[in-house]
């Protein structure tokens, strides 16, 4: 059985730097934490000695006119009067995955933003 690469780097680093697992995996933990705040506010984040992140506004564009379609089919599903209540009910669901999901997304479409 394998283990996840992020579990596998730490038990690797440990003994090598002689710091304990469990301050490694905050360390590494709080990185990426803050990276993934960092791209609310720019555009990309590099941590140095792993590598650049980039928010790719052609990529989003495309992805917000997906999420567009999709809350177009679901209201189709639930306009339809021979609908399941299971499929009316799996629908809803979906569709507030999707909105969510248009949430999360119109911020970054809408404003230039820097790079850190």
């Amino acid at each position: 059985m394998s283990m996840p690469l992020k579990e596998f780097l730490i038990k690797r680093l440990s003994p090598k730097l002689n710091i304990t697992e469990k301050i490694i995996t905050t360390v590494i933990n709080e990185q990426f934490t803050e990276a993934l705040l960092a791209t609310s506010i720019h555009n990309s984040v590099e941590i140095s000695g792993f590598g650049k992140f980039v928010f790719n506004q052609t990529k989003a564009h495309k992805q917000m006119t997906k999420y567009q379609e999709q809350l177009v089919a679901y209201q189709l599903i639930l306009d339809n009067p021979s609908s399941t209540p299971e499929v009316i009910r799996n629908t809803n669901l979906r569709m507030i995955t999707t909105k969510n999901n248009i949430e999360h997304l119109k911020p970054k479409l809408h404003e230039p933003k820097t790079n850190i």
